[in-house]
């Protein structure tokens, strides 16, 4: 199936840098410094092992230094003349990594890939974080929405509350919960319970960024970076711990928010539906769910493009517990973006290595008890690119 990579590929070691404003961390390369080694000893490997390297890194102007393939380098130079590519998918970056080094992988071009996201966003004055990230928009006609990318996800919202009616409550309980999970993740930039109220409620400490988005409704701007190795089933099933991808599906969509119904993700949707299909299963069997909160909006809508709830009630998802910690589908029980934080090239990488911890049972205070099958939706731009991953413990 176009679009579509895993060929049976397998989680096997991973590394995860805590997010936010990270001060002794001058750039992207001190950031891959601190996960490239860990996650290759987390796989009970040598460098010499890896046969790739694919790094997932926006970039588009937070920092000076462009073309960081080779970065790993500087840290480990055992991989010295290995093949090394980077990638970049807007906020689906990490996730285009990883794809890549499952084709590898598939292709028959070795038996280990490194694969690592990562971003530096806090070195460039926050005045100019927003012109950055519109570059993960149309700009031809997105370009001077007030307030930036949160300005695009502002019209989706908008565009929602007229079809649905106002669903601030629903936003501010998406805010309130992810922030209560963040509180047990311990690599979270904020680990602080805000409670429904303080979300629910604009004040000097919550203004509205872009109507009707509030501060608490806005993703992180962070620095970070995660990495994980990939191996085949065969391999992964020799060592110690093995997370298996029973899907991984890319769609993308047109750019423009003008060329679709941006009341409805439906490449995210497509994306939900080829994941099932090539899994065997749906959304009843999946224990929990990391999905792509960049803003709560976007959250509200994933409830209903990955099939949870029919169009137009994503409000009940959230109201009525059903993806609460205890709930019928936990969904971002790491605190997800919201309170994670979003260091873009990092984030689809994240995604993997926190739902790979969950199914290890390694996840600490964020653990899902009993999980079994995870799903992951990670999203470029406004529902652009999006990428689906169902994945279950191997070993």
């Amino acid at each position: 199936m176009a679009g579509t990579a895993s060929g049976g590929a397998c989680i096997v070691g991973w590394a995860h840098t805590p997010f936010g404003r990270i001060e002794d961390a001058p750039d992207a390369e001190a950031l891959i410094g601190r996960v490239a080694r860990a996650a290759i000893e987390d796989a009970g490997i040598e460098p010499s092992e890896v046969d790739a390297i694919y790094v997932g890194h926006f970039n588009g102007g937070f920092q000076k230094q462009d073309f960081p393939s080779s970065l790993v380098m500087q840290s480990l130079p055992e991989l010295r003349f290995k093949p090394a590519t980077r990638l970049e998918n807007a906020c689906a970056t990490g996730s285009a990594a990883i794809h890549a080094g499952m084709n590898f992988l598939a292709a028959g071009g070795g038996r280990f890939t490194l694969v690592l996201g990562v971003e530096k966003m806090t070195a460039i004055p926050g005045s100019e974080v927003g012109d950055v990230l519109l570059g993960c928009a149309y700009r031809r006609e997105e370009g001077d929405i007030p307030a930036g990318f949160a300005g695009v996800f502002a019209r989706i919202a908008q565009a929602y509350f007229q079809r649905h009616g106002d669903q601030s409550d629903a936003l501010a309980a998406i805010a309130a919960k992810n922030h209560r999970n963040g509180v047990d993740n311990p690599y979270a930039q904020m680990r602080k319970d805000l409670g429904y109220e303080f979300c629910r409620t604009e004040s000097e400490r919550n203004p509205v960024v872009a109507g009707p988005l509030k501060r608490t409704d806005c993703s992180l701007v962070s620095d970070g970076a995660a990495a994980l190795v990939l191996t085949d089933a065969e391999t992964a099933a020799t060592m110690g711990k093995a997370v298996r991808f029973r899907a991984a599906v890319q769609v993308n969509d047109f750019m423009p928010i003008s060329a679709r119904d941006i009341t409805r993700f439906e490449g995210a949707q497509e994306a939900w539906r080829r994941a099932y299909e090539a899994a065997g299963t749906g959304v009843s069997d999946l224990s929990f769910a990391e999905v792509h909160d960049c803003f709560t909006i976007a959250e509200l809508i994933d409830y209903e493009a990955m099939g949870l709830v029919p169009e137009g009630q994503g409000a009940r998802a959230v109201l009525e517990g059903m993806v609460a910690k205890g709930g019928r589908l936990p969904v971002n029980p790491s605190g997800g973006l919201k309170s994670k934080g979003h260091p873009i090239g990092a984030t689809g990488v994240s995604m993997h290595v926190l739902s790979a911890m969950q199914l290890a049972g390694e996840a600490g205070g964020m653990q899902v008890p009993g999980a079994t099958l995870g799903g992951v939706f990670n999203m470029g731009g406004a529902a652009v690119a999006n990428y689906v991953s169902i994945l279950e413990r191997l070993r």
